[in-house]
């Protein structure tokens, strides 16, 4: 879908806000040449996010055999597109996708192949560029506080949305956060003489802010 003359792409989320200088997380070294840098979090349970029929298949669980690995979340990325292709890591990831289409070797979507493919040769940054689960973390209706430590980028994965919890009149403390950058939210602009006009109000908001209201809540 690129051109190939960009070697370097930050993948994030849609449900994300950077409260951050994202050239931060551009700057990321990539080392032993490993071709993505994510967030690691090693005391998850790996083993959930694949099937029986995927452990108890000794072709398939010794995938992990020569490897120490640990869960990530593919909402925050940093890729090295030079090395993606030179290794071919679309199709890799592809082939355990027609193998999940043969017979069910992991649950959710996206997650799995990238595992898969990654999981212990990630090269690990800093938690500040992902404080995920903010969403409730797969339950509905329940609210998530921020993980200790500094915070770099939001990230309301899970079922619950913040858009969704504004729009309902319920949402969580930190949708707050999220609520300057719903670029659905109409907004009355000024009088316009006879009744006004409702219309989209483009938000201008400094990240600044929300870098200090971020921290107030640690």
């Amino acid at each position: 879908m690129l051109d190939s003359s960009i070697s370097r792409v930050i993948y994030l989320d849609s449900d994300i806000v950077v409260v951050d200088d994202i050239h931060k997380l551009w700057n990321v070294t990539l080392t032993e040449n490993r071709v993505i840098g994510a967030p690691e979090y090693c005391h998850a349970n790996f083993t959930k996010y694949f099937t029986d029929e995927f452990w108890l298949d000794p072709l398939l669980s010794r995938v992990f055999g020569h490897r120490k690995p640990c869960y990530f979340n593919t909402g925050v990325m940093v890729m090295d597109l030079v090395r993606w292709r030179e290794g071919n890591y679309r199709k890799r990831i592809e082939n355990w996708m027609e193998l999940q289409r043969k017979k069910r070797i992991y649950e959710l979507g996206s997650l799995p192949p990238f595992l898969l493919v990654f999981a212990g040769n990630v090269e690990a940054i800093g938690h500040r560029w992902n404080q995920h689960g903010l969403g409730g973390d797969n339950v509905n209706g329940v609210c998530r506080s921020l993980h200790p430590g500094p915070v770099s980028l939001l990230h309301w994965s899970g079922k619950g949305k913040p858009w969704v919890r504004l729009d309902e009149k319920k949402p969580c403390p930190l949708d707050r956060l999220w609520e300057p950058y719903d670029l659905f939210k109409p907004q009355l602009v000024n009088g316009g003489g006879r009744g006004g006009i409702t219309r989209e109000q483009p938000w201008s908001f400094s990240s600044s802010i929300l870098v200090g209201y971020s921290h107030d809540l640690l």
